[in-house]
């Protein structure tokens, strides 16, 4: 009978009890590109194994909200291996149209402390099943000098003075 109980609370309890969720940090805020659809921004995510066992992403879905504004959103089904017992690399790629961006600049924020809230879910296959983990992380970046508005009208004044 004990042993019926113990299975039961183990299936119960799912994985929970056998995995420990990786600890999911943001390393960076990375200005990727730029085109006539707007700016291209990596999210350099650490993920870190605690576990003595490999688990695989199978995929994410993330929203970000910057200055307060949903400005991006989306999913990857991207499988990514995380060896047991280290850290990995993840790049969280988001695209911001340009009528997004205007719509951030009208607040005029603190281009050198820009707040960002980033939510997303990561889906891991375990040896013990699949589960979810949850990520929320607030914080602020630096928008690089070379995409800021002032440095922009600069370059495209002197290129009408040619």
């Amino acid at each position: 009978m004990r042993g019926f109980v113990l299975l039961l609370f183990i299936l119960v309890t799912g994985c929970s009890l056998l995995v420990q969720k990786p600890e999911i940090v943001v390393k960076g805020v990375h200005f990727s590109g730029i085109d006539q659809d707007g700016v291209e921004i990596d999210f350099l995510l650490a993920v870190t194994n605690p576990n003595s066992y490999g688990l695989k992403l199978t995929g994410y879905h993330y929203s970000l909200l910057v200055s307060a504004l949903p400005l991006a959103k989306g999913e990857n089904h991207e499988v990514v291996e995380f060896n047991g017992n280290s850290t990995t690399d993840v790049k969280l790629p988001a695209r911001v149209s340009f009528h997004d961006l205007l719509e951030i600049l009208n607040r005029r924020p603190d281009l050198e402390h820009l707040p960002y809230q980033l939510t997303a879910g990561f889906d891991l296959r375990t040896p013990f099943g699949t589960i979810a983990v949850p990520v929320d992380k607030k914080s602020t970046f630096d928008v690089p000098q070379k995409y800021r508005p002032n440095r922009i009208l600069k370059q495209l004044d002197d290129l009408f003075k040619r």
